[in-house]
């Protein structure tokens, strides 16, 4: 059996590639997968280390505002086309796997026409672009959200949930591991803060700017990933050289940042929140303005009508920061009641239950 799997851009569409891909390997150790991506992007690096093959599109996505980038998109769109048919032709697929992302739709588009059984896998409450446009060539489509028959034809849609890395699934004898790998003590709360994959500005001006608050706060600890783009001006910032912080690029071990941390604040990526389902964490979600259809603010809209997160808008939580932070740590039962409804969020079977769908198209 062969699987096409095509997408990516940032580590929202990539990891869960990934967590399907370990998916159907644990069913059968000797299906062939094979990724497509786009040239330049992170998959090409993180998809090889994790063990599988990819192969580039030259290929982008299309800007919102006026743009001369816009002018070479059809020649891309077309490239990437025929590379994916010469792929496709080569690979000879039983199933594609589109996750979103630029290299997903010629990827999917040309193996729909190839006759070949096409399954999606929409991260977010507000479906994108790509994802939009090949619904209708796909036999199944795997959500992690309710309600989401307005965007897809009902009859195709399965509530499998976003699929996580597989390290997340029990993190209850990890909270010692964590404070020794951080270099973190006991006795003081934690705060775990990130940007997703690629950083976060607003998070980590955040930061720099309430240095003062940060240094009273001498029963609190943080961990602060600031992201490759940021590390340059942000780790010689007065904030990350406080004794209770600890300011790094990049965590190569959410599982025990997850593990240790006592409240979670975070961008409201689509995967981002089906790890803090999963591991339970009393979240403060900062949606980016930035991104397509505004959906991180949907994705948190969906968690605080449950009360099951708390959301600041990007232009406060500079102000808000430290005030929201003081009020979860000191809380216990705000953050047991965000604990409790997070979780209900959590599909720890979603990575299976899509690979399982994956096997049933191809036969």
């Amino acid at each position: 059996m062969k699987v096409l799997i095509s997408g990516g851009g940032t580590g929202g569409h990539i990891y869960p590639a990934i967590a399907i891909a370990d998916a159907l390997k644990e069913v059968d150790k000797n299906i062939d997968i094979l990724f497509i991506g786009s040239n330049d992007r992170m998959e090409m690096e993180k998809v090889p280390k994790a063990g599988y093959p990819i192969q580039g599109l030259w290929i982008s996505g299309i800007q919102r505002s006026l743009s001369l980038k816009n002018l070479s998109f059809p020649f891309k769109l077309v490239s990437s086309l025929w590379k994916s048919r010469k792929i496709i032709k080569q690979f000879k697929p039983d199933v594609a796997v589109g996750v979103g992302g630029y290299a997903s739709g010629p990827a999917l588009m040309m193996a729909s026409r190839m006759n070949v059984p096409c399954l999606l896998q929409e991260q977010n409450s507000y479906p994108g672009i790509t994802n939009k446009l090949l619904a209708g060539k796909a036999e199944k489509i795997c959500v992690a959200y309710p309600k989401m028959e307005k965007f897809f034809a009902k009859e195709k849609l399965v509530h499998t949930g976003n699929p996580v890395r597989k390290d997340l699934l029990d993190l209850t004898e990890k909270f010692q591991e964590a404070l020794k790998h951080f270099d973190f003590v006991q006795n003081k709360k934690t705060i775990l803060l990130f940007g997703g994959s690629l950083g976060s500005g607003t998070l980590n001006r955040a930061m720099r700017e309430n240095v003062e608050q940060i240094s009273a706060m001498e029963d609190v600890q943080i961990l602060w990933q600031m992201g490759k783009a940021y590390t340059a001006e942000f780790s010689e910032c007065e904030t990350a050289k406080l004794p209770n912080v600890k300011a790094t690029t990049f965590i190569d071990r959410m599982d025990l940042a997850y593990a240790m941390a006592d409240i979670v604040i975070c961008r409201a990526g689509a995967l981002t929140i089906s790890e803090l389902a999963l591991v339970g964490k009393p979240a403060i979600l900062v949606p980016s303005p930035i991104v397509a259809e505004d959906h991180q603010t949907k994705n948190a809209q969906a968690l605080v009508d449950q009360e099951a997160a708390i959301m600041i808008k990007d232009n406060e939580f500079e102000k808000a920061l430290i005030p929201k932070a003081k009020e979860v740590l000191k809380n216990e039962m705000l953050q047991n009641n965000l604990l409790k409804n997070i979780q209900s969020f959590a599909k720890p079977n979603a990575a299976k239950d899509i690979a399982q769908m994956i096997i049933q198209l191809a036969k």
